[in-house]
């Protein structure tokens, strides 16, 4: 026999499809809250029960996040020797961390410490296995700044894999507008990716203070000597250029 529904009085009815109706509701606010990562305290859990699961189970990532920075803040601030240690706890926690968004912070506050280990913290940056940690680390050197940063970001343009770290890298150059960073861009421009000629054009741009235009062709011609004064252009070779 098939199996049948028992069956329940017209005035339970409304109750038992409210009933389900609310279990399915909340079920799918707790896997929406879930996969959105969200860290809003649930209506049902009290302080002290989050404050056991936080034991337990740590900080959320954005809870990491706002933490460095709070202490970042505090080290600046205090400086000396309580900057030079808190630099030292962050070297040891980006090898502890294994999220990328809190690594990338720690290479974004690390640029502002003037400390040794905060220093090794940037330049390990630039060989993070993700990609978003590697170009965080582009932005930290583009902030330090000087030949230093011209030279760890050239060779984060020279080895890295990914296309995209590449041009972050060439677009960071040109930000540092140090004219150290001219044979790097222009060994870019003999790269054979046209978006990579395109954003070393771009940087050198940055880098010159001039506009010669978007001919590749022209500007290896003026980073082969920067210290001349550059193509001239008639009007009649700017329109032979358009047409």
């Amino acid at each position: 026999m098939p199996h049948r529904l028992p069956c329940w009085p017209a005035t339970v009815r409304p109750l038992l499809i409210l009933t389900e109706s609310t279990r399915c509701l909340l079920a799918l606010l707790v896997v929406v809250l879930a996969v959105s990562g969200c860290a809003v305290p649930l209506p049902w859990k009290d302080a002290q029960q989050l404050a056991v699961e936080r034991e337990r189970y740590g900080l959320t990532a954005d809870q990491r996040i706002n933490e460095i920075r709070k202490q970042a803040k505090a080290a600046r601030a205090a400086g000396g020797s309580e900057q030079a240690a808190y630099a030292k706890e962050l070297a040891g926690e980006t090898l502890a961390e294994h999220d990328p968004r809190v690594r990338a912070e720690i290479v974004s506050v690390a640029a502002g410490l003037d400390e040794p280990a905060a220093r090794a913290i940037c330049v390990g940056g630039l060989d993070d296995p993700d990609a978003a940690v590697r170009t965080a680390a582009c932005d930290a050197w583009v902030e330090i700044g000087g030949e230093e940063a011209v030279r760890h970001i050239a060779h984060r343009y020279r080895s890295d894999e990914n296309i995209d770290v590449r041009l972050y890298a060439i677009r960071s150059l040109g930000k540092l507008g140090d004219a150290s960073a001219v044979p790097v861009l222009a060994e870019a421009l003999e790269a054979p990716d046209p978006a990579v000629q395109y954003r070393a054009v771009a940087s050198l741009k940055e880098v010159s203070g001039r506009d010669f235009g978007n001919d590749v062709n022209v500007w290896r011609e003026w980073a082969a000597d920067p210290q001349a004064v550059g193509p001239s252009w008639s009007l009649a070779e700017t329109w032979r250029k358009l047409f």
